[in-house]
Formats: C-alpha cells, sequence, structure tokens
C-alpha cells in the first residue's frame, strides 16, 4: 500500500449509492475512484460457521435480501475492472476465518486483501491461515454506531473517553508484537496521539464510519492512512487539493 496517500475506502462498496455489499455497489464505488473496497462476510447460517460464506453485515441483512455469495464476490472484484483497488474483509463473528483465507488466496486477492474483525481470536486465525494477508483489529465492538442512539449516548461517552485514553498504547503494543497490522476505529475515538502511536508502531490507522465532508477534512488533518465511508462521492469534494 502507498502510505502516502490517504487511502478512500468505501464502505459495503458504496451503500450510500446502493445496496451495501452487492455487486453493483462495488461497480458505483469504483466508479468514484476509491482505494479500497470494504464487505462483509459471514456465513449463511450464523449458528453453523461451515455452512456458505455471503456477504452480509448482519441477521438483518442476511433476511431481508438474498446475499450475495463470497465466491460470486471474490470473481467479480478478481476482474480485470479492479486491478490496483485493495479489498478490506470484515468478519463479522469468529469461526469461519480459515475459509475466508483459503478463499482470498485461491482467488489471487490475498497480496492486496485486509481482513478486519472485532474479535482478536478471528485476526489470529487468519495469521495461521493466510500468512500474507494483513489484519486489523476493529474498535470499539459494537454491531451499531451507539452514538446516534439517546439512550446509549452518555454510557458511549464515556467509552470513547476511556478509549481515547487507552487506545493509542494498546495498539502500539499490538503492532509491536505482530498481532495485529492496523487499527479500524470509529472516528470518534480516532485521535491525533491514536494515529501519531499507530504510525510509530509501524502500523497504519482507518477510520469508519464517514459521511460527513468537513469530519472527512477533520480525519485527514490528524494524518490517518484511510477513510472509510458510505458515501465515495465525497472524498472528491471533501478531499480536494487547497
Amino acid at each position: 500500500m502507498n502510505s502516502s496517500k490517504l487511502v478512500r475506502v468505501g464502505h459495503k462498496g458504496a451503500h450510500a449509492m446502493h445496496q451495501g455489499n452487492t455487486l453493483e455497489s462495488f461497480d458505483a464505488a469504483l466508479a468514484t475512484g476509491v482505494d479500497m473496497i470494504e464487505f462483509d462476510v459471514l456465513p449463511r447460517s450464523p449458528r453453523d460457521p461451515h455452512s456458505e460464506l455471503v456477504l452480509a453485515h448482519d441477521l438483518h441483512d442476511l433476511s431481508a435480501r438474498k446475499p450475495v455469495t463470497l465466491g460470486a464476490a471474490l470473481a467479480h472484484l478478481s476482474s480485470p475492472k479492479f486491478d490496483g483497488i485493495e479489498f478490506d474483509v470484515d468478519l463479522k463473528l469468529p469461526g469461519y476465518e480459515a475459509r475466508v483465507g483459503h478463499a482470498l488466496i485461491e482467488s489471487g486477492m490475498a497480496s492486496r486483501s485486509l481482513v478486519s474483525s472485532q474479535y482478536e481470536r478471528s485476526l489470529e486465525a487468519i495469521k495461521r491461515a493466510a500468512p500474507t494477508v494483513r489484519v486489523g483489529w476493529s474498535v470499539p465492538k459494537a454491531s451499531r454506531d451507539w452514538t446516534k442512539n439517546p439512550l446509549t449516548f452518555l454510557p458511549a461517552l464515556g467509552m470513547v473517553m476511556w478509549l481515547r485514553r487507552s487506545l493509542p498504547g494498546e495498539a502500539s503494543d499490538r503492532i509491536r508484537r505482530g498481532v495485529i497490522d492496523c487499527v479500524m476505529a470509529h472516528w470518534c475515538v480516532a485521535t491525533e496521539a491514536l494515529n501519531d502511536a499507530v504510525r510509530e508502531a509501524g502500523g497504519e490507522l482507518f477510520v469508519w464510519t464517514v459521511d460527513d465532508a468537513s469530519r472527512m477534512q477533520e480525519m485527514a488533518r490528524i494524518g490517518v492512512a484511510g477513510i472509510i465511508s458510505n458515501d465515495p462521492r465525497l472524498f472528491k469534494t471533501a478531499l480536494a487539493p487547497a
């Protein structure tokens, strides 16, 4: 990866433009000029990690539509038009890491893929199954943006303040020990101190999910390695040279 350039990442492809985790969304993201495409992988039956792997964010996503299989997605993304694009494969649950790692190797996409997860054991399992694939620790562990819910806002605020203090040291330690290569942090816990600690340890900081132009500019000023957005069209205006 070119560390001198801020990496523009389309979340679920271009979720603001098309239903995310679909081939159409990936094509839309490509058309906006992204550098990386993020997508989510789950077993079709979440209680059975050996069931067919599909692209879905959660149980609601699984039940609301007919999801694309991982095999079909990798076949599409490995086509020539996606040459030069990197991928962030986000694992939503533990238990199927080796299957994803092997699929990336077989599709020829391992060298340009990053596998992220909130679960440390999943990252360890990916490193065993596909040692050349980079891994990213997603923080905090949450299935929804708790900052947007009035019922969880105050507890979330306390967690944010604690994470802002503790994450720089913890992330730096994990990178130096080779446990992770990248940190995938919610924008509200992304600070200059965290970015500096991650960079000094030899890692990269990606922030999610940034759908506001002014916040994109703030994250760029901090110096993060990459910004993940549902609407990659924002990159063109928010990050345009002054």
